[in-house]
């Protein structure tokens, strides 16, 4: 169809349409907080803020500044490494503002080698100021937490080149920074994969 009528989107589809990226955009500014702390940037994990915003996380009741901060010495001091995930997602928008309920798994391992583990919800409330949707306030609702003894790691523990393509890094040395990504290892398979199917503790 070439007709005028085809290639125009009809009013609710738009709505719809705006909705989305409206969905999208928030989404993707929450997901600069986990990654902004799990790399240790401090310039990423603010830019997901309000200047004016507070985050309210157990004993901490702060600006975005000293929540990174306080949290970054926290990880620095306990974790050899952190990961932030970010589950199921919930986002009522009316206007310029949103309510988004967002659930988290947590991992740490810590410097014994054991695991720290838990799991729980960011409640968010978003603003859209000068078209960009940033957090205005984080609540932390923490469900549950707990501890995994260590355990090494099949198909990734003793591979001397493991890292040729890159070390992972708290920093902007990690690979997830590392523009244009390109292999450096040579193609290879494990001759017996079944005997690396069951972590060894």
């Amino acid at each position: 169809m070439t007709s005028s009528a085809s290639q125009t989107i009809r009013g609710d589809k738009l709505a719809r349409l705006e909705h989305m990226l409206d969905r999208q955009d928030i989404l993707d500014c929450l997901m600069k907080v986990g990654r902004g702390m799990d790399r240790f940037d401090r310039a990423l994990f603010l830019s997901a803020y309000h200047p004016d915003a507070v985050i309210d996380a157990g004993s901490l009741v702060a600006s975005p500044e000293v929540a990174y901060d306080k949290g970054a010495e926290l990880h620095a001091h306990g974790q050899i490494s952190t990961l932030h995930n970010l589950l199921n997602h919930a986002c009522e928008i009316d206007g310029n503002v949103a309510h988004c309920e967002t659930y988290f798994l947590y991992t740490g391992r810590n410097r014994d080698e054991t695991i720290w583990m838990a799991g729980g919800r960011y409640i968010d409330r978003l603003e859209r100021r000068d078209g960009t949707w940033k957090i205005a306030l984080r609540c932390t609702i923490m469900e549950w937490s707990g501890l995994i003894p260590p355990a090494t790691v099949p198909l990734f523990d003793k591979v001397p080149d493991i890292h040729l393509n890159g070390n992972p890094s708290r920093s902007s040395d990690d690979i997830s920074y590392r523009r244009p990504l390109a292999n450096r290892r040579a193609m290879s398979a494990p001759a017996n994969v079944r005997e690396l199917g069951t972590p060894r503790t």
